[in-house]
């Protein structure tokens, strides 16, 4: 049961919200305009306020959904950390768009508010903050993700692998940014 709730948890992260919004309203493929990421931030460069909040929306959901039927099924901590890394995985990854997806920080925000609610307050506390402080979405997800970890460390320490894992993957999906950001050339709202 474990292997298939992975697989189905991947297959929901593969939908990509911003792409479906985009296609349903007639509106830009986020994939070729502004950042070219289809995301919630990019969706609000370029398709507006309604439709970057549903993609949030969707996006916290498909993170969320897997980790609260992994919960009612009994499955352990880890577990449901390793089955929403899954759905992560997908929204980076996605079998349906060619395996060219986001960021994944809205889809781990849902995965860490299903998992362990704490720990989600305080990265949407800290990217907030970041964010008000700096307008740049990039560095307030550097920022948040990685701080998670030692909350985590000391309250849940069984989901501290996998939430490793998953801030290693966000690091990774924002290398452009961090070299922009280096550089001083990233995008600021």
């Amino acid at each position: 049961m474990f292997w298939l709730l992975v697989l189905l948890a991947y297959l929901l992260g593969s939908l990509s919200f911003a792409i479906l919004l985009s296609r349903l309203s007639g509106g830009p493929d986020p994939r070729t305009n502004g950042s070219g990421n289809p995301g919630a931030t990019n969706m609000l460069r370029v398709a507006g306020k309604k439709l970057a909040i549903l993609t949030l929306l969707g996006d916290l959901f498909k993170g969320l959904l897997p980790i609260l039927i992994a919960g009612q099924l009994g499955f352990a901590i880890q577990q449901q950390a390793w089955i929403g890394l899954a759905a992560v995985v997908g929204h980076l990854y996605p079998l349906y768009f060619r395996f060219k997806g986001g960021k994944g920080v809205a889809t781990a925000a849902g995965m860490l508010l299903g998992l362990y609610p704490p720990a989600a307050l305080l990265a949407l506390a800290a990217w907030a903050l970041t964010f008000i402080l700096t307008r740049t979405s990039s560095l307030a997800s550097l920022i948040a993700t990685p701080l998670t970890l030692p909350l985590l460390a000391w309250q849940q320490p069984a989901a501290l692998l996998p939430m490793c894992a998953l801030t290693g993957l966000i690091v990774w999906r924002h290398r452009r940014n961090l070299r922009d950001l280096f550089a001083g050339r990233e995008r600021h709202f």
